[in-house]
């Protein structure tokens, strides 16, 4: 993906609006996104707050805003027994032989239904079934729901380290979010993330549960020595 973000920048910046495949979050160098200032904009979506995998848009700054081309659909399988889990619903989907490159993030709800995020070809077959595997199943589009929960917010913290920020990002306990980087629920530009780690602009934090903050900027150091920061807090 590093390789190939100069040449999409570059047809944007051209006037076109290019949109990626779904990839994984943590192949996309944020900050070289970031550093492409007003020329070019760019949008990461998953379809949810949290997503791991993204489809990344990228157009020309006279364009107001892009659609990231993303569907949700909750698909629920009819009662029988034995109840699907996670996994097995996965392998019934994959049974399908719909396009990789076109699903993102499977996630299973209470009540034995499932949520997947798709693109194309593959959102319209799974926007059309009636079976999958042995079993009828209700599908219902839930629309695209990432950046619905955004919120631009400024806080006030001591110290760059991730506990710090994502405690008051996401408005808890510095202890609770320390529970989440020691069960491994946290990450720092896809990669588990440690309390000491420290976020910088252009860094993107995801905690499972609660979802993800991009860090936008430092706004700037107060009188005591704390920091006036800028967060987009995607919930």
């Amino acid at each position: 993906m590093k390789q190939k973000l100069s040449t999409l920048v570059a047809q944007a910046r051209g006037g076109r609006v290019i949109r990626t495949p779904f990839i994984d979050a943590d192949e996309i160098d944020r900050r070289a996104l970031n550093a492409e200032g007003d020329e070019v904009r760019h949008k990461l979506a998953g379809g949810f707050p949290d997503a791991r995998r993204v489809v990344l848009t990228l157009f020309p700054s006279h364009i107001p805003e892009v659609d990231a081309g993303i569907t949700v659909v909750r698909v629920t399988p009819q009662q029988a027994a034995p109840a699907w889990d996670l996994q097995d619903f996965a392998v019934q989907l994959g049974r399908l032989g719909l396009n990789d490159d076109q699903l993102g993030d499977i996630r299973e709800e209470r009540g034995g239904a499932f949520l997947v995020a798709a693109t194309g070809k593959a959102a319209e077959a799974l926007q059309a079934l009636e079976t999958l595997g042995d079993r009828e199943v209700e599908v219902e589009e839930v629309g695209e729901t990432a950046g619905k929960g955004s919120k631009v917010r400024e806080v006030v913290v001591p110290s760059m380290r991730v506990d710090v920020v994502g405690a008051k990002g996401f408005g808890v306990s510095r202890a609770y979010f320390q529970q989440g980087i020691d069960g491994g629920k946290v990450r720092l530009n896809g990669q588990p993330a440690r309390s000491s780690s420290e976020i910088r602009e252009g860094d993107s934090l995801s905690a499972d549960g609660l979802g993800r903050i991009d860090f936008k900027r430092v706004v700037n150091e107060t009188r005591r020595g704390n920091f006036k920061v800028e967060l987009d807090v995607h919930r």
